[in-house]
């Protein structure tokens, strides 16, 4: 079963407050809710996503909850729907014989109703019957990973490098984890079921056997290059394209691109959802970009000549009429993002610089300009 890590799904990391979830989640939701999205299956899709991320995420005891899946190993940092070393899958299927003995209650008896996207994840990890450990090929480990892209990067397009760790089969021993000419036989931890059971906070955690890595065989002599587990952790570099006009949450799936297939079964998938950093000097407000600049007060009083550059460095000159208060927004067409043949603007917002010390020369003049407009000081 494909298991979601929430935080990408919004975006956000695993230590951001209840405030940016909430921010992050109407901004998403707003940008893929359905009736900003007619007709369009994919944004319905995505909207189904967030909500049931928000509904985990959002609520600080479902939150405790998951986070601590988490932390028993329900999820790596990238997410894997793939084998674990050896082919072992996250979690495993309730031996037989783990019941109440192993401390905590039945799967039955354990109420995971109102954890929205966790009820199918608990259930992955603590019961569902006995499962048969695959035999034939098998799709290698897909991960799902959030990736920082720079402002102008996001806004324009680009590429970025990133390193992911997979798990991937032995090129020694094929998966078996058996060194030439050896023997297979039943694993004598776990009787060959390839998993134990053990207690955890009131209930039963069934877990890859970590003799056999899940298997429910073990070698008589083990293969030197991945010491049994019939598996290794690689790295692997990927430069990513990001698309021009990405957004925080947005997704990206690079199929066939993760860890390579079990027995000759086919490579995993990458997904990324990207989180655009911020950016000193500009701000984004759908395709329209934000950019401010400093003026003093001549400069605003009087009208001036001010020069901004746009995203992709060219420079534009302005014209700032006399009295430009700070805050006044000057719109520059097509200067913005470019997406799915539309452009936005670049909107340059004015900001009147007060100078914290004056010369004595200045403080005069100041006081001059004062009394001439009546101002008391």
């Amino acid at each position: 079963m494909a298991q979601k890590d929430f935080y990408a799904v919004l975006g956000v990391s695993a230590s951001a407050t209840p405030d940016e979830i909430k921010k992050q989640y109407r901004r998403l939701a707003k940008q893929y809710h359905p009736d900003s999205n007619s007709g369009d299956p994919k944004a319905a899709e995505r909207f189904k996503e967030i909500s049931e991320a928000h509904n985990v995420l959002g609520d600080a005891e479902k939150r405790k909850q998951y986070d601590e899946m988490r932390r028993l190993g329900a999820f790596d940092p990238f997410v894997s729907r793939g084998p674990r070393p050896g082919g072992a899958r996250p979690g495993g299927a309730r031996p037989a014989n783990a019941g109440s003995s192993a401390g905590g209650p039945r799967m039955d008896e354990f109420d995971v109703g109102g954890l929205g996207g966790l009820g199918d994840l608990f259930g992955s990890i603590f019961g569902g019957g006995r499962q048969q450990r695959p035999s034939g090929p098998e799709q290698g480990q897909s991960v799902e990973t959030t990736l920082e892209v720079p402002f102008r990067v996001a806004a324009l397009g680009g590429k970025v490098p990133i390193t992911l760790e997979l798990n991937e089969e032995c090129g020694t021993c094929g998966g078996s984890g058996a060194a030439k000419g050896a023997k297979l036989q039943t694993c004598p931890e776990c009787s060959g079921r390839g998993e134990i059971s053990f207690g955890q906070g009131g209930f039963a955690v069934n877990r890859p056997c970590p003799m056999c890595v899940g298997k429910g065989t073990v070698p008589t002599e083990k293969c030197a290059s991945c010491n049994g587990a019939g598996a290794s952790r690689t790295s692997k570099k990927v430069l990513i394209s990001v698309p021009g006009g990405t957004e925080s949450g947005g997704k990206i799936r690079l199929k066939g691109q993760g860890g390579r297939g079990m027995r000759g079964g086919p490579n995993g998938d990458i997904t990324i959802t990207f989180q655009v950093k911020d950016d000193a000097d500009y701000e984004r407000d759908g395709l329209d970009v934000i950019a401010r600049a400093r003026v003093n007060i001549a400069q605003a009083t009087l009208g001036s000549k001010v020069s901004v550059q746009t995203l992709d460095e060219k420079t534009v000159t302005l014209t700032l009429p006399a009295g430009t208060p700070s805050g006044k927004r000057f719109r520059v067409r097509g200067q913005g993002i470019a997406k799915d043949e539309h452009r936005g603007d670049l909107i340059v917002e004015i900001q009147v610089a007060v100078p914290e010390q004056l010369s004595a020369e200045q403080r005069k003049l100041m006081e001059q300009f004062a009394k001439a407009a009546g101002l008391e000081y």
